[in-house]
């Protein structure tokens, strides 16, 4: 199981760490989490340098990807060279996308016919996209979900380890890195964000 985290230069830390950090508390043999990105490094918005993991046609294999955000989306999504290294396919893969991430996602025609959740910046570049916009954390439909609001990154990351490893494996990793003292409350929260469209997926 390969999830990779797509992550451009101007990326926001939050997303794509606090997404790491969660899917690294399962631990199974085979699975592996990845930064994915354009360039052997990219700079965060706040000056943070990382060194890519995989690439983006490695990303455009993974089972599941997770499109970060952050600055610079707008300069990603008009960079048609680079938009073309991104295949993905709900019908092979699990996508999921934070805040600007879902810029991603509807340019690459991925999000027709179905809302998303996109923090309240991005939110009207996503609407000239066409899509709808929810006022809500997350939305999953079938194999595809976004999340809006940079804490809400936790919520992607639990529903793809729901999906793949099951409720039970992301409550576990919820728990691990809740605050102390208020764990039983952060699980609750999470689940009640992801469950019922993990459920309607395990139902189709």
């Amino acid at each position: 199981m390969h999830i990779a985290i797509l992550t451009f230069d101007g990326f926001n830390e939050l997303d794509s760490l606090i997404a790491l950090g969660i899917l690294n508390r399962v631990n199974k043999p085979d699975w592996r989490v990845s930064i994915a990105c354009p360039t052997d490094e990219v700079r965060s918005m706040n000056g943070v340098v990382l060194k890519a993991q995989a690439s983006l046609e490695e990303a455009s294999r993974a089972d599941a990807v997770i499109v970060g955000s952050g600055r610079l989306t707008r300069e990603v999504v008009a960079d048609q060279t680079l938009m073309a290294r991104l295949q993905l396919d709900p019908a092979r893969q699990l996508l999921g996308a934070q805040c600007s991430g879902t810029l991603v996602l509807a340019k690459l025609g991925l999000l027709q016919g179905v809302p998303a959740c996109t923090d309240l910046t991005t939110k009207p570049w996503v609407q000239d996209a066409g899509v709808q916009i929810l006022n809500q954390p997350f939305v999953a439909n079938g194999n595809v979900a976004t999340a809006g609001g940079c804490l809400a990154s936790q919520y992607l990351a639990a529903w793809v380890i729901a999906r793949v490893a099951g409720i039970d494996a992301a409550r576990r990793a919820i728990h691990y890195v809740a605050p102390v003292g208020e764990k039983d409350e952060y699980v609750e929260r999470a689940m009640r964000n992801i469950a019922p469209f993990v459920e309607a997926a395990v139902s189709q």
